[in-house]
């Protein structure tokens, strides 16, 4: 199995199986945000301070809790992702939120083809990237989608922190994955799930790792001028069993470990 496109079909039936147990998780505590928790993460409330009234895309949705949280924040929002399971869990917690919201289920290679509209932001984040075969298809479509003078912003695990094993059984950084891209993505078999660790799934995920420097460089060549690219040695939950938590959202490693970058943001605009 070689086309890109038979992965992410792939990917697209573990998604399905996720959601339904990530409706589910502590991790996503969907009564929570049912009750009016915000799922939103100080870096992007910082660095996008200003949404309301605005247009806002956010891609690789998964099932909105964050893009439900914008529109809390006062944005018009479109969430797209590529699961059936999500893009239906989505619209239904739409409904009990009482929140405008509109949802589209497509792949980022499709979505030229169903969605015209440009935003004033483009958003995404956290564990998106490593489930696109191609960043410069991904950046294209991306910044397509953005208005002339518009936003677009990720929020990311860093490539960095995704080198290093994260099995309940690590106690300290242990380098095992790739940096650098491969066409050919890594499987990963039998994958439980990052909200649920105890769930055993018979199914595969497969990975595409993409250095920053492609990233980057993806975003200019899709006609994009960078704003910032920032680096943080904190990530957002207990990704290595190891980390210390220090508050909501904020999960670092220990004094006398090494400090490595563990999430990136970059913010880029559109020229007029």
């Amino acid at each position: 199995m070689t086309d890109p496109k038979l992965f992410v079909e792939k990917n697209r039936e573990l998604w399905n199986v996720w959601t339904d147990i990530h409706e589910k998780s502590d991790f996503y505590d969907v009564e929570g945000f049912l009750s009016g928790k915000s799922r939103l993460k100080p870096i992007e409330r910082n660095e996008l301070p200003d949404v309301s009234g605005k247009t806002l895309l956010h891609l690789q949705c998964h099932f909105g809790l964050d893009t439900l949280s914008w529109a809390r924040e006062g944005a018009i929002v479109t969430g797209v992702d590529f699961s059936e399971h999500a893009i239906a869990l989505a619209t239904k917690l739409a409904f009990r939120a009482k929140l405008d919201a509109r949802f589209i289920c497509c792949d980022i290679e499709s979505l030229p083809k169903v969605l015209h509209d440009q935003f004033d932001i483009v958003f995404t984040s956290y564990g998106v990237l490593t489930w696109t075969p191609d960043i410069n298809r991904w950046a294209q479509v991306a910044a397509r989608r953005v208005k002339p003078g518009g936003t677009f912003y990720i929020a990311e695990f860093h490539p960095i922190a995704s080198m290093f094993a994260h099995e309940s059984d690590v106690t300290e950084w242990r380098m095992t994955e790739p940096y650098f891209h491969s066409s050919v993505p890594k499987e990963y078999k039998n994958a439980s799930s990052y909200a649920d660790p105890s769930v055993d799934i018979k199914l595969s995920e497969f990975a595409w790792y993409h250095p920053l420097g492609n990233i980057v460089s993806a975003l200019i060549d899709a006609g994009l001028d960078i704003e910032f690219v920032h680096e943080f040695p904190h990530t957002t939950y207990d990704q290595f069993p190891f980390l210390e938590k220090h508050g909501e959202w904020d999960y670092r490693a220990p004094e006398h470990m090494a400090q490595i970058p563990m999430l990136f943001s970059i913010r880029a605009r559109k020229p007029d």
